[in-house]
């Protein structure tokens, strides 16, 4: 089966819908290493990564029926990714923010902790600090992403930049990020999510 296009994808969707196990794995093999590289850089593990593509793949076979009616394959699959990344990444927020929240209120739990609590807003202090160290336009491109969730072209048209120099903004402030929080670098995706969710 040649695939050259849309128009082919969208046959492989049809055939994939009404059962060809041919034209799903043509599907899979397409998108399985982009799909893979993109959760790779939201949650940083081999595993975790390797783990959503396996089970988004077997959520789309499991509801095959629904893939004839997708009209951007990529965009979808990409999306259901991000949605898999974010309640992921709302549960560990939720394990790491629960200590802070206990401590809080002593009286609800016999069990706080302290250590916990000071660990996590020292990183939250610091990555503030980071985020204000920041160039000033490196600084507005990150805010604008993460804190109002505009995407790279919005913000380009925004501050009348080029898409890709929105980009290279933002790859410089993850990397002054991760190379601040230096070993806190595993809860980063915690403060990403947090700071881009409204």
């Amino acid at each position: 089966m040649n695939m050259s296009g849309e128009r082919d994808e969208h046959t492989l969707l049809k055939l994939a819908a009404a059962g060809n196990d041919t034209a799903f794995e043509l599907l899979f093999m397409k998108y399985r290493q982009k799909l893979y590289g993109f959760m790779l850089q939201l949650n940083g593990s081999p595993v975790a990564a390797e783990d959503v593509v396996q089970e988004v793949f077997f959520k789309l076979w499991k509801e095959r029926d629904k893939l004839a009616a997708i009209t951007h394959f990529s965009s979808y699959l990409f999306r259901m990714a991000q949605n898999r990344a974010i309640n992921d990444f709302r549960k560990m927020a939720r394990a790491t923010l629960l200590p802070i929240e206990e401590a809080g209120h002593p009286e609800t739990t016999p069990s706080s902790a302290p250590h916990e609590e000071i660990a996590f807003k020292a990183l939250r202090e610091r990555v503030h600090e980071i985020v204000n160290s920041l160039p000033p336009q490196q600084r507005k491109v990150y805010l604008l992403n993460r804190e109002q969730g505009l995407k790279h072209e919005e913000i380009a048209r925004l501050l009348d930049i080029s898409p890709s120099t929105v980009n290279k903004h933002l790859v410089q402030a993850l990397k002054a990020l991760r190379t601040g929080l230096g070993e806190h670098t595993d809860l980063l995706p915690v403060f990403f999510l947090l700071m881009a969710t409204v």
